[in-house]
């Protein structure tokens, strides 16, 4: 998997025994932890696309807690290395990443599993309507189509 330059992708510890499990994240001694703003979890119905938006100052930590999605970046940033760039990454339980991604990323996610799916995001920065932009799922502007893949 080709990353896009600024967003880290890191394997998560789960620890199980017999009562269950406990699934980490994040935590403010992490190399990645930047600051807490707020942590949300957004549930997405199967099939369901949730996309796209960008953050202009947030820093979004994602891992998907429950079910599994096909996670999806476009670097639209001039300056950057991989402008131009699409990042493709399912996250579930079975595949337990958290995935950083600097402000000024366009990101969405779909649900490709059977039962809704549930993520989480640990956020820099307090929710903020001034300083995110939304277009459509299907917009020209974003050079991606989000029809399963196979092969």
């Amino acid at each position: 998997m080709k990353l896009i330059e600024g967003v880290t992708v890191s394997k998560l510890r789960q620890i199980f025994d017999e009562r269950g499990k406990v699934m980490h994240m994040l935590r403010n001694d992490d190399n990645i932890f930047e600051s807490f703003g707020e942590i949300y979890f957004s549930s997405t119905n199967p099939n369901a696309i949730k996309a796209w938006h960008l953050h202009k100052e947030m820093t979004l930590n994602y891992c998907c807690v429950f079910g599994s999605l096909k996670l999806v970046l476009y670097d639209s940033r001039i300056d950057s290395s991989t402008f131009g760039e699409i990042m493709e990454i399912i996250i579930s339980p079975e595949n337990y990443l958290l995935v950083s991604v600097p402000p000024g990323i366009w990101n969405g996610f779909k649900c490709i599993s059977v039962e809704p799916a549930l993520l989480a995001n640990c956020a820099s920065i307090p929710h903020d309507p001034h300083e995110i932009e939304r277009i459509e799922f299907n917009s020209k502007k974003i050079p991606y189509k989000w029809d399963i893949k196979h092969g």
